[in-house]
């Protein structure tokens, strides 16, 4: 029986969503979890978001196959009982058996916080602090030029197909918290902190938008490669296609986020 859930972490202490050897991460979490559930047999999990190291989520999306059926009401209660306390189940539901989070994933948003305040440990775990004040306008501008289909090799690690499709870059400042959401349907290894990287030199006045836009079509890493740290990102969403194989949500607790 295939099964699709909604999970949340902090990525703080994890090495990242995928699994390594000798190294704690969300995967492998969730797979001890449902090993111990299906009596000893390896269950192996599928993401719709391999998070890098620090990297947090509210939406990540989910999918495993256990040899058995059990009511899912009861299978969400037992996971989420042997999971740590970084890691949680929000929704749980069947799903069909081809189901793959990775390839259903219409696009994905993400979001980083900023929190432009005087120090604070506690909203600084989950936020990128910092002290000089920031031009939201000015990042709104320069963040238009990254909206669409572009080469972003600039903002992104090696990949044989560097092409990808922003469909929104939205920034907001709400007292002392800014937050700057990218959507899309997918993204190079540390696009988004790349682009935040960017945006928040133009906010402190360090660069300009123009500058932003000239990076993108560089032959190097923009900025020289500076990305912003992990502990700000957050995977908030992974909007699921209508054409997804998800089953019904009879027994749902909270949606997983299909469109």
């Amino acid at each position: 029986m295939r099964y699709a859930a909604l999970v949340s972490y902090d990525g703080t202490d994890f090495a990242g969503f995928q699994a390594q050897p000798g190294r704690r991460t969300v995967q492998g979490e969730l797979e001890a979890a449902l090993t111990r559930l299906s009596g000893g047999s390896r269950v192996r999990v599928d993401g719709a978001g391999r998070t890098d190291a620090g990297v947090h989520a509210t939406g990540q999306v989910i999918a495993f196959t256990l040899s058995r059926g059990t009511p899912v009401r009861e299978l969400a209660r037992a996971l989420d009982a042997l999971l740590p306390e970084d890691v949680a189940v929000r929704a749980l539901r069947r799903v069909a058996a081809g189901f793959r989070p990775r390839y259903a994933a219409r696009y994905r948003e993400y979001r980083y916080t900023v929190w432009n305040g005087p120090r604070d440990p506690l909203r600084e775990r989950t936020a990128l602090g910092a002290r000089s004040p920031l031009d939201i306008s000015a990042m709104e501008e320069a963040a238009q030029a990254l909206v669409g289909r572009h080469d972003f090799s600039a903002y992104g690690g090696g990949d044989r197909q560097p092409i990808r499709v922003l469909t929104g870059i939205r920034i907001r400042r709400r007292g002392r918290t800014v937050t700057i959401d990218v959507v899309g349907q997918a993204f190079l290894r540390q696009m988004v902190r790349s682009i935040v990287a960017a945006l928040l030199r133009v906010g402190r006045g360090a660069a300009t938008a123009e500058e932003v836009a000239t990076a993108l079509g560089s032959p190097g890493r923009a900025f020289g490669g500076e990305v912003a740290p992990a502990k700000g990102l957050c995977l908030r969403r992974v909007v699921l296609g209508r054409s997804d194989g998800m089953g019904t949500g009879d027994d749902d607790d909270e949606d997983l986020h299909t469109a």
